[in-house]
């Protein structure tokens, strides 16, 4: 029986077989099909009576070992890598729910994700209620006799509210509902829902798990009888991700334990440094005291992120000026890269909410949002401090 691997070592170690040419980092399989023995063993693959590779659309080893490592990480017996972390989520739902089903949802969720509940899934009879996350007593009285799913980021973007997910786990088995947990902002490494209760989990691989801003992809993990259904869906609507993304999304793996120790250690120092400065109104993370779920951040994640948000004082001209002033810290629409980036939510990555569905969530007019990179922290802080003063 093999020995049973620390995290760092399942995510270097796990690979798919050695070619006969024995290679020691794995081959790229750029190649659209593969070619049977005989017609008995192409009769049998498409009977899925064994396994192999047919089109690379269905599988193909770069996917497969991204898949098997991120299983092994996560917690989960299956899953299925997809085109983007917006597929994964998209997939998740359009593979297990059907005409007539209501989902349960934390209202704070990611602009796109509030786009496929109230403007794509209702063409399909499938509807939506939201529950505020920082309000627990609110969640089981919103869950109806035709709830088939509960879904939730935690932490939230990008106003990094926590939502317990033990309790949430044993609610959504009480009333025999599916629980599908974005993992986005955490990595398997700080936090694995599927541990507490979850039966899916979602990635946008684009972020932390590729850490250097160099390509898109998402996953989706959970009990094998679920992803099986899940796998039926993307096959025939072919959400796949390509071999030379799940190739670099493997590799990148590799390195997750130490960069994510990195991010989160700076973060930390970061938002510590931000709540002395006058400018600065209020600073959220979640290993800080100050964070009103602090206790909770502690219990159920192993570091607090990457990710900070502040709210500087001047509201939405303020916010725009200080982006504007930044000289070092990169003004993208992406988070998770070994490059700090800046963001404001407000009129960027949740512009399509109202004001009021903005301020629901705690999205200030005023909010900035930072993934801190891999830079060292006092250049960050310092590209900060100076566009803070040059914004007044």
């Amino acid at each position: 029986m093999a020995p049973r691997r620390k995290f760092e070592t399942n995510a270097v170690r796990t690979q798919v077989p050695r070619t006969p040419l024995r290679e020691h980092s794995v081959p790229l399989y750029m190649t659209s099909s593969f070619v049977f023995d005989d017609a008995e063993q192409a009769r049998a693959l498409f009977a899925d009576e064994v396994p192999g590779n047919i089109y690379t659309r269905f599988s193909n080893p770069n996917n497969t070992e991204f898949v098997e490592k991120m299983c092994l990480l996560e917690g989960t017996e299956d899953g299925i890598a997809t085109a983007s972390g917006m597929s994964a989520v998209f997939t998740s739902f359009a593979a297990l729910l059907k005409s007539g089903d209501h989902l349960l949802v934390s209202r704070s969720v990611f602009g796109s994700t509030h786009q496929i509940l109230t403007m794509i899934l209702p063409k399909w009879g499938i509807t939506h209620t939201y529950a505020d996350i920082d309000k627990p007593e609110q969640w089981e009285a919103l869950i109806r006799p035709n709830t088939r799913m509960i879904f939730v980021e935690t932490p939230s973007n990008p106003a990094l509210d926590l939502i317990d997910l033990a309790w949430l786990g044993a609610l959504a088995k009480k009333h025999s509902v599916l629980l599908n947990v974005d993992n986005c902002f955490c990595t398997p490494y700080l936090q694995q829902p599927a541990s507490f209760g979850a039966d899916l989990v979602v990635h946008s691989g684009t972020k932390f798990i590729d850490g250097q801003g160099r390509t898109i992809g998402g996953i989706i993990l959970g009990r094998k009888e679920l992803i099986k259904d899940v796998r039926f869906f993307a096959r025939h609507s072919g959400p796949s991700l390509s071999p030379f993304n799940a190739w670099i999304l493997s590799k990148s793996l590799e390195t997750l334990a130490v960069r994510m120790e990195r991010h989160c250690a700076s973060a930390l120092d970061l938002a510590r440094q931000l709540e002395t400065r006058a400018d600065v109104e209020s600073v959220k993370y979640p290993f800080l005291p100050s964070h009103p779920q602090h206790a909770l951040a502690l219990r159920q994640m192993k570091l607090g992120g990457g990710i900070v948000t502040f709210t500087v004082k001047g509201g939405i001209d303020r916010g725009r000026r200080f982006l504007n002033a930044l000289q070092m810290i990169s003004h993208t629409a992406n988070l998770g890269d070994s490059r700090t980036i800046a963001t404001h939510p407000a009129s960027t990555t949740h512009s399509k909410l109202t004001d009021a569905e903005r301020a629901a969530v705690g999205i200030l007019p005023g909010l900035i949002r930072v993934s801190v990179g891999l830079e060292h922290v006092d250049d960050i802080l310092s590209d900060i401090d100076q566009a803070l003063q040059k914004s007044r």
